[in-house]
């Protein structure tokens, strides 16, 4: 599973591929350490901070929860990310994070 449900809401792991023909996400892929990443295709470069905008615009957009909520824990110059979303964990939203590991 790429997300974890902490107290003060889910950090997820993502494997971004920037330069993308169009911003969508993925499916999972697994690391050689084992680790379950979320992969989200974007249309930005990765250059100063153009995708992480990107990508966190676009995890606010499919889970319904404002940018503000969104935060980067690693990888900013990297394409594995840890984000952290501090919101009340909900039934809905695990929903929407399982939804979006369905998707290829």
């Amino acid at each position: 599973m790429y997300y974890e449900q902490t107290t003060t809401g889910y950090t997820l792991r993502i494997r971004v591929t920037p330069n993308s023909s169009r911003c969508a996400a993925g499916g999972i892929f697994t690391a050689a350490d084992g680790r379950d990443y979320l992969k989200i295709n974007l249309t930005s470069v990765p250059e100063k901070g153009k995708a992480n905008q990107e990508l966190i615009k676009f995890l606010s957009k499919v889970l319904g929860v404002p940018k503000s909520a969104f935060s980067l824990l690693s990888g900013d110059t990297d394409r594995y990310k840890r984000i952290a979303i501090a919101v009340l964990p909900s039934a809905e939203l695990a929903t929407l994070l399982d939804t979006l590991e369905q998707t290829t």
